[in-house]
This record gives structure tokens, C-alpha cells and sequence, in this order.
């Protein structure tokens, strides 16, 4: 048995109480993010008869919990957040509408996330793209541009995270066709949405609809991409070939703890314990708090604060010599000397 199975089975022993959904916790979750949710909306659209800056100022608490609904969504497609699997699929499709995410297509590309995250060797999938620095200066001028341009913050956080939410995810071309359930699902949600879109124009009226929902989607997409981001995208983070990779020694090193305040935590479900995520998705939301409250190994790990999650945005390059991330700065000094 090598060190690496004794690793998991020791952590699989150690979490496995934690794992699995509770029901009541799974339905107060719901209760209290999806009616909220579209009150607020409603309160939104409402506003605007008032004034629109009024209407504005309701989309911040209202994507807020529509962020809140993105993360159930993210533990229905690891299974955790109902014991029956069907229900899980069908409230994550659901939720899926909602967040502009064909289900099972996220699901499918979110699992390789987990399974590769961290591995030079197996980027692409369900990630936000990194170049180490031999790569980046192997490329072609107009190479290097684009993923500057990509890695920028007002792209990456704002114009990217549109464009994936809302137009990529309508007709994502890089998944292989054999993906039957993954297709399915992106053409079921586009019908739905287009639906939707008919019965809003036939309602309330297509330009109200844009005010209303346009400036909730990008507050829903910026904030949910830098919480995807700041996640595995530190100055020590873990990247490494895949021959030395290691499952755990990823979801440890290469996820962060994002310590918010309790209200921010409440609204994000959690999802900033992300080191307990990663080496059991299985555990829900819920239960991430105490399990790293029980569990010493789980809070020696790096924590990282609101504002060093931002500063974090100036980071883009791994420098596979010190193995960290640099900015594109710190590169050109490397390789210069």
C-alpha cells in the first residue's frame, strides 16, 4: 500500500462522518436563499416605477442571494445536498435557469476541476486558465497579449465572466459531442430561458427586464468568478507535473481558507473553506464550519482575508523554479536576471 492510498484512507476515515446531506438543513437552505431571492427581484422591478437608482440598489442584496443559490446548486451536483441523487439533479437544473448554468454540463466539467486541479499536466476543463512562465515567454507576441488581456481584472472578473455566463454557456463548443446528458442539458436550459424570456416581454416588458436582471447578473458573475478565482489563485498555491500531483496535497495546499464575516459566509455558503471542499465534496455547505472546527490538520492551511483575495488579482504566472504565483511584473525581473 503506498503512502498515497494510506493518505486517503486516513482522511476518508477522518471525514466521513461529515459527509452526506442533511434533509431539514438541505430545505431551510432553499427556504431561506430562493424566496428572498425572488422577492427581491420582484422589489427590483417594482422599484423602477420609484426610480432606477432605487432599482439598482436592490440588485446587490438580490444577487446576493442569487450567489447564495449558485453554491446549492454547486454542492446538488456533488451529490451532498439531498441523499437522492434525481431530486439533487432536478433542483440543480433548476437553480441552473436561474444562474444562466447548463446543470449537467457544469457538473461534468466541475468533477474534472476536482479531479485535475492543480496538475500542469490536465488544465482546460472547468478552470480559469494559467500559463506558467516558461510558457508565457514561449508564446508569440500576440500569445502573450491575449492572456494578458484574458487575466486582466475588468475581463476576467467582468466582460469574461458575462461572456461565459451568458453567451458560452448557450453553446459551449469545447465539449466533446459524445457528452449526450452534458448536450441535453445545454439545450434544455436554453428552451427554458427562452421561455422565460418570451413570458417577461409578454409581462412586464422586454426593456424592463433587461434593467431589472442585466445589472443582477453582472454582480452575480463578478462576485462568483473572484470566489472562483481567489480560491486556488494565491501566491502559494499548488501546481506541480503529474507524475508528482497529489489529490490531497492539492485540496490542501491549492485551495484556500477565505475567511469573510459571518454574514458574507452565510451568503456564499461556506464555499470559502474551500481546502475541506476539495478533499471530500461530499461533505455539504452546512458542515464545512465544524468540521475544520474538529479537525486540527484542517486549520493549518492559507488563509486569506477579503482585501488579500483582491490583491490577488494582480497575479497571473507560475514560476515553476520558486513554485508560486507571480504577476507579470515579477516574471519579466525572472527572466531578465
Amino acid at each position: 500500500m503506498t503512502s498515497q492510498q494510506k493518505t486517503a484512507e486516513s482522511w476518508r476515515e477522518v471525514l466521513g462522518p461529515y459527509g452526506g446531506a442533511d434533509l431539514r438543513r438541505s430545505i431551510m437552505q432553499i427556504l431561506t436563499s430562493a424566496p428572498p431571492y425572488f422577492l427581491l427581484w420582484y422589489a427590483s422591478y417594482r422599484a423602477l416605477s420609484v426610480s432606477y437608482w432605487l432599482t439598482l440598489l436592490l440588485a446587490l442584496p438580490t444577487a446576493a442571494f442569487l450567489t447564495r443559490l449558485f453554491m446549492i446548486q454547486h454542492d446538488c451536483g456533488h451529490g451532498s445536498f439531498f441523499k437522492s441523487q434525481k431530486v439533487a439533479d432536478t433542483v440543480g437544473f433548476w437553480i441552473g435557469v436561474l444562474t444562466l448554468t447548463p446543470y449537467r454540463y457544469w457538473r461534468k466539467t466541475h468533477a474534472y476541476h476536482h479531479a485535475h486541479t492543480g496538475d500542469l499536466d490536465f488544465r482546460g476543463f472547468g478552470d480559469i486558465d494559467t500559463l506558467t512562465v516558461k510558457e508565457y515567454y514561449g508564446k508569440t507576441f500576440l500569445g502573450r497579449l491575449r492572456y494578458r488581456l484574458y487575466r486582466h481584472p475588468f475581463v476576467l472578473l467582468g466582460l469574461g465572466g458575462l461572456y461565459v455566463f451568458a453567451l458560452k454557456h448557450r453553446y459551449p463548443w469545447d465539449i466533446p459531442r459524445r457528452w449526450k446528458r452534458e448536450w441535453a442539458s445545454v439545450w434544455q436550459t436554453n428552451a427554458v430561458l427562452l421561455a422565460i424570456t418570451g413570458i417577461m416581454w409578454m409581462t412586464i416588458g422586454l426593456k424592463a427586464f433587461v434593467l431589472v436582471h442585466v445589472p443582477i447578473l453582472l454582480l452575480t458573475v463578478s462576485s462568483g468568478v473572484w470566489l472562483f478565482y481567489v480560491q486556488h489563485q494565491f501566491e502559494e498555491t499548488y501546481w506541480d507535473e503529474h507524475d508528482k500531483w497529489s489529490y490531497f496535497e492539492a485540496g490542501l495546499e491549492g485551495s484556500s481558507h477565505l475567511a469573510l464575516p459571518k454574514w458574507l459566509q452565510w451568503i456564499t455558503a461556506s464555499i470559502g473553506i474551500h481546502h475541506v471542499h476539495h478533499i471530500n465534496a461530499r461533505i455539504p455547505n452546512y458542515k464545512l464550519q465544524e468540521c475544520m472546527d474538529n479537525i486540527p490538520d484542517l486549520q493549518n492551511v492559507t488563509q486569506i482575508s477579503l482585501w488579500d483575495g483582491i490583491k490577488t488579482l494582480r497575479l497571473s504566472l507560475w514560476n515553476e523554479d520558486d513554485r508560486k504565483l507571480v504577476s507579470f511584473s515579477e516574471a519579466r525581473r525572472l527572466v531578465r536576471t
